[in-house]
């Protein structure tokens, strides 16, 4: 029997994903995108749980799209439809992110409110090199982050970089060592579930309206860069 490739445990208020695809370096197809979208909903309409934790099995947090996998006309859809879902869940989303952080895995992590990041956490934007466009809002996440200049030398350079320099950017909250992710990443949900729910959306709601003004539209203008950049023979999201 095949392992899931998203894992979901609920405990004292937090429902912890977990991408589930070690030998993909959980790189997403649409399958793991689809258990997300179905994750997030769930979480949303359970009043017991107050944050939500994503996080990643093996060697990386999220290697990006799976460029192994066969592209469909859903890749770009269901994509954007996690980004969405995470910014627009009135619950804190905390991403505990070690290893490798991908185009749209690095995206999605940028789609939470806090990010926890171990030292071996490694990031990089290879779309503008693979011919494709970013997705998951980052045209409004990542300037709003660390200011239009930086984010247009991210992305049109792809360049790797590492967790002190994400975090000196305002890419992630924390850096931790490796061994302490996962205790570190627990407490800040602890604490974040200790709030009282309305107080916790409005704060998230407020700030992403004020902060994130332009998310919605970066979504639509990335959707027609996407489709209007990518040829009919490459995968539709890095």
């Amino acid at each position: 029997m095949n392992e899931p490739t998203l894992l979901v445990d609920v405990q004292d208020g937090v429902m912890a994903l977990t991408l589930n695809r070690p030998d993909k370096l959980n790189a997403i197809d649409n399958g793991l995108a689809r258990a997300l979208l179905a994750a997030i909903a769930r979480a949303e309409s359970d009043d017991a749980v107050r944050v939500l934790l994503l996080r990643g099995t093996g060697r990386a947090f999220c290697a990006g799209r799976d460029l192994g996998a066969p592209p469909t006309e859903d890749d770009l859809t269901l994509v954007q439809a996690v980004a969405q879902a995470l910014v627009s869940l009135p619950k804190p989303v905390v991403a505990a992110v070690h290893g490798w952080a991908v185009g749209a895995g690095l995206e999605w992590m940028l789609d939470a409110d806090v990010v926890i990041a171990a030292d071996s956490a490694r990031f990089k934007l290879p779309e503008a090199s693979l011919g494709v466009f970013v997705t998951g809002g980052l045209t409004a996440t990542l300037p709003a982050a660390v200011g239009l200049a930086r984010a247009k030398g991210l992305m049109l350079l792809g360049e790797p970089f590492h967790a002190t320099q994400a975090q000196a950017w305002g890419l992630v909250w924390q850096v931790v060592a490796d061994d302490a992710l996962e205790a570190s990443a627990n407490q800040v949900c602890a604490r974040l579930a200790q709030l009282e729910p309305a107080v916790a959306g409005r704060f998230k709601k407020v700030l992403n309206d004020v902060g994130l003004a332009h998310f919605q539209r970066a979504i639509e203008a990335e959707n027609a860069a996407q489709r209007g950049l990518t040829p009919s023979s490459a995968p539709s999201v890095p």
